[in-house]
């Protein structure tokens, strides 16, 4: 396995899907660079370095994963990286319209540049950032959506 890949998203927080999805292409690609991007069109509960770090930690143990926050756009990123493969993961069929017009966009931008999409294990299929900060945000257990260094920042967010 010498074929590198990008997993390009903003990780706001990191869930145990974004784990998922980079514990089962850390088995395929190799290395899988996880790119946190900074992105103005969102206002992000954590910071570019935070979400670095939150990642760093929770993909320690899997030694192929390297993480780097950037900016503009993402074929112009996996370029400069020397990457010509893109990871998204589908969720739901809901995820399937957006992520779509992304790759397509994406081959647009650089036809050069493939994107190949994971499904996330079964248990992991419903989570998403947005529905964690929520909870998070209304004192919800987050145990089985999280890992503990994750909920622990997001209390302190939310506190």
């Amino acid at each position: 396995m010498s074929q590198a890949a990008l997993y390009p998203g903003s990780f706001d927080p990191v869930t145990y899907g974004h784990i998922d999805l980079l514990q089962r292409a850390a088995k395929v690609f190799n290395p899988v660079l996880v790119g946190v991007a900074h992105n103005t069109a969102k206002e992000t509960l954590f910071s570019d370095e935070e979400r670095v770090e939150m990642l760093r930690e929770v993909t320690a143990d899997i030694d192929n994963i390297k993480v780097v926050a950037f900016r503009g756009l993402v074929v112009d990123f996996a370029r400069q990286q020397g990457v010509n493969v893109l990871l998204r993961g589908l969720r739901m069929i809901s995820d399937f319209e957006y992520e779509l017009q992304m790759a397509l966009t994406n081959r647009r931008l650089d036809d050069g540049i493939e994107t190949v999409f994971l499904m996330p294990s079964e248990n992991c299929s419903f989570l998403s950032s947005g529905l964690i900060k929520e909870a998070a945000r209304l004192g919800a257990d987050l145990s089985s959506f999280v890992p503990d260094a994750i909920a622990r920042r997001l209390r302190e967010k939310f506190a």
